[in-house]
């Protein structure tokens, strides 16, 4: 429940362009959350884990995406012409990749299932792997549950700031609040 990137990118992209590029980037978030799951299955999250060079390459990249997500939010002109021209698929599709990457490029995702996934493994009661994917869908399908809920809610606040100033001045809050959080990720990360 931790504030985090993929929450923050979440309430901003909902807020600014709609349910259902909250919704596309919701499942982006949940496979990249699933994609450590697998990784940790194979045991490639402890690799991860104990790799500097690997971890600081993950936890620099999501700084430096979530700057960059940033600025677009605070340079992009008009928030009407972004999300109500174009075609909702594409900016649906967008949506999702750049959830995906978000959710990739957070070093923190790796360590939660190094640090605290196998606290709940059970040797000598099935198969780690198993086990390991079972929490895994487990930890996704309640990270999906919160995820859900903050795009419900940061949608229907959307229509709160129908103007273009109003949307303006919360975009670029929210801009700035990505911004700080990525200050913030660099900082929290760190060894």
């Amino acid at each position: 429940m931790t504030p985090g990137p993929n929450m923050a990118y979440l309430a901003a992209l909902s807020l600014s362009q709609g349910i259902r590029a909250g919704l596309a980037a919701v499942g982006g978030v949940a496979l990249g959350l699933a994609v450590y799951g697998l990784v940790a299955a194979l045991g490639l999250s402890a690799a991860i884990d104990n790799s500097p060079l690997l971890y600081e390459v993950l936890r620099w990249g999501g700084v430096v995406y979530l700057l960059w997500l940033a600025w677009e939010a605070w340079a992009r002109e008009t928030e009407t012409a972004a999300s109500s021209t174009g075609d909702p698929d594409i900016r649906a599709a967008q949506a999702f990749r750049r959830g995906l990457i978000t959710n990739l490029l957070n070093p923190k995702a790796a360590v939660f299932y190094v640090a605290v996934l196998p606290d709940f493994i059970q040797v000598g009661k099935g198969s780690i792997a198993m086990q390991t994917l079972t929490l895994s869908a487990v930890y996704v399908g309640i990270a999906t549950l919160v995820h859900l809920a903050i795009v419900l809610l940061a949608s229907r606040l959307q229509s709160a700031i129908q103007t273009p100033d109003k949307r303006r001045t919360i975009r670029r809050a929210l801009a700035l609040a990505l911004a700080a959080i990525a200050v913030w990720f660099a900082f929290s990360t760190t060894r």
